[in-house]
């Protein structure tokens, strides 16, 4: 078994505003940690990996055909893999929370 802490891991400013921290991998699953900043918004996008996620602290706006649907802290949600996505925080709060990704989401690009 391996095991780490959230501050043993570097987050990343995927785009303005947004910190994702890769976490903990597996064959099957990987889980990242995310934080974003108040009016950040990740911009439309797919990937084959089913999403989970959990909000514990905040709330985020996701926008999934055309649909706009707020998930609150303590709310989880799924995402279909290759199901185009969007997130905003219209709050004045950073929104924190996890994400699990099957398969893995090991190369993710804005690692690079």
């Amino acid at each position: 078994m391996d095991s780490s802490a959230l501050s043993d891991h570097e987050a990343t400013e995927a785009v303005d505003g947004v910190y994702l921290a890769q976490l903990a991998a597996g064959e099957k699953m990987s889980i990242q940690h995310f934080h974003i900043e108040p009016g950040a918004t990740v911009p439309e996008h797919s990937h084959e990996h089913e999403q989970t996620g959990f909000i514990y602290s905040g709330a985020l706006t996701f926008i999934v055909d055309g649909e706009e649907i707020v998930i609150e802290e303590q709310d989880s949600y799924a995402i279909l893999g290759d199901e185009p996505h969007a997130a905003e925080n219209r709050t004045d709060v950073p929104v924190r929370g996890i994400d699990v990704f099957s398969p893995p989401r090991l190369d993710v690009p804005w690692k690079e």
